[in-house]
């Protein structure tokens, strides 16, 4: 098979630059937006996350069903890429509007706009998602491929979050009214949204479909959940991506709490084209996705020295040391936080393509041992799998909030401060040490990944005439 090209990879890239645009604002910001500019309660907007988005991860594997039995001439999977990039940069901007509501009508829309988002975010994820299990079957572009995609999905979180302040500021005019912040708001995430459906389109039209399922596989719906169901390394997978995302989501979510209510929201510098100022609570964020980005691209050639499952396992361990150490400092040790900050997202960096590469192997897995391929089912419940983890850590990013006592646009207590602190360092810690726990079970290593490829190669090319 023909090894992918430098443009087909970047066009795959391009796909998850837009969608981490807006996953990365909506971990890090909507939650803050719900409280202080909307005008929604931790605890609503806590139980909205909770209920709206475990029934779309519950979604992803119908949507992953609904893919593998699409059959169009562009393929399987980059049809709805195409098909739903503007629908999701509208539902984008809603999700981020503020109309006049009351306080119950405010929350009845929260639900209502983040659910669609949500749906149609994963009617474009899960097949982009699933497309690099088809787009090549070699292992090294795999990693490659999947190195490429986390390098601009970080790329893209990180454009989002250096410019997501500037820009509200920029187009609120300076202003602190609430009415100026709701429309800095709305306007900032316009230009994420119009820029999300460029790079869909982008990706539909760069990347190819090449893998397909065997000409004599049968599409049964229970049969291909009963192949998951015993598909062993996918419950490992499952469990370190929930655990991961917990890790990464609480983190996210607390930043901007953490820089707005224990440091002030103190000016990092000033940005004088645009009469605006860049935050710490901004610097910081930005900061990590430049190391997640750096982490991301260290991830192929670590993995070809240590293998997969060694460098995930050492990279959550050494996460979950330093995040443990990060509630000790304080507003006196800004340094070392930016520090530390930089040194945890690399660790995150680095195992996200490897999470991802790891699906793609279990759907060779899937087909090896069962006969049948069920591509966009096994990347579906793995992304469902990383929404669970998304879910729990926001909900609890917002019931943390409540229970130490957090009060919107007033001075917070002691308490509320320490609950802020613990989501930044030891929660989160948690959830990168049992991920890493699930990881020591994985059994899918790189030899046995190649001798389950060749078979399937010659599988694939039937028997010789």
């Amino acid at each position: 098979m023909n090894r992918l090209s430098l443009k087909e990879k970047i066009g795959y890239g391009l796909g998850d630059f837009a969608c981490s645009m807006f996953w990365k604002v909506v971990g890090v910001y909507l939650l803050f937006f719900y409280t202080d500019i909307f005008g929604i309660s931790p605890e609503a907007a806590a139980s909205m996350f909770l209920v709206v988005r475990i029934f779309d991860a519950l979604n992803d594997p119908l949507m992953g069903v609904i893919a593998d039995r699409t059959n169009t001439k562009w393929g399987k999977f980059r049809p709805y890429i195409l098909w739903m990039a503007i629908p999701f940069a509208i539902f984008g901007i809603l999700s981020f509007s503020s109309p006049a509501l009351t306080a119950t009508q405010k929350i009845v829309y929260a639900y209502v706009t983040h659910f669609l988002m949500m749906a149609i975010y994963t009617s474009v994820n899960v097949p982009y998602a699933a497309l690099m299990g088809v787009m090549t079957s070699n292992l090294k572009d795999r990693n490659s491929l999947a190195s490429y995609r986390f390098v601009l999905a970080f790329a893209g979180g990180f454009f989002a979050l250096a410019t997501a302040e500037p820009l509200v500021a920029y187009f609120s005019g300076g202003s602190n009214t609430m009415e100026a912040q709701q429309q800095g708001w709305q306007y900032a995430v316009t230009v994420f949204a119009i820029l999300a459906a460029l790079f869909l389109f982008g990706t539909f039209y760069l990347t190819k479909e090449r893998v397909y399922p065997p000409k004599d596989q049968k599409s049964k719906i229970l049969e291909d959940f009963k192949d998951l169901a015993t598909n062993r390394p996918w419950f490992i997978l499952l469990g370190a991506a929930i655990f991961t995302l917990v890790f990464n989501s609480i983190r996210d979510g607390a930043a901007i709490y953490y820089f707005k209510y224990y440091f002030g929201n103190s000016e990092a510098f000033s940005l004088g084209f645009i009469s605006s100022s860049f935050t710490l609570s901004a610097f910081y964020v930005t900061l990590g996705q430049i190391s997640s980005m750096l982490g991301s691209a260290l991830a192929k050639p670590i993995t070809d020295k240590l293998g997969k499952k060694a460098t995930f396992i050492v990279a959550m361990l050494i996460a979950t040391a330093l995040s443990v150490v990060f509630f000790f400092f304080n507003e006196n040790h800004q340094t070392l936080i930016f520090v530390f900050q930089a040194l945890i997202s690399v660790c995150a960096g680095i195992i996200f393509p490897i999470l991802w590469s790891m699906y793609a192997d279990v759907a060779d897995y899937s087909e090896w041992k069962t006969g049948r391929r069920a591509t966009g089912l096994i990347f579906s419940s793995s992304s469902m799998s990383q929404k669970f983890g998304w879910t729990f850590g926001s909900a609890l990013t917002g019931w943390i909030l409540a229970y130490y006592g957090f009060q919107a646009n007033v001075e917070q207590t002691e308490a509320s401060q320490t609950g802020i602190r613990l989501m930044m360092s030891v929660i989160p810690a948690i959830g990168a040490l049992l991920s890493a726990v699930f990881i020591l079970f994985y059994k899918l290593n790189d030899n046995f990944m190649n001798t389950i490829n060749k078979e399937l190669n010659t599988r694939r090319l039937g028997p010789k005439p």
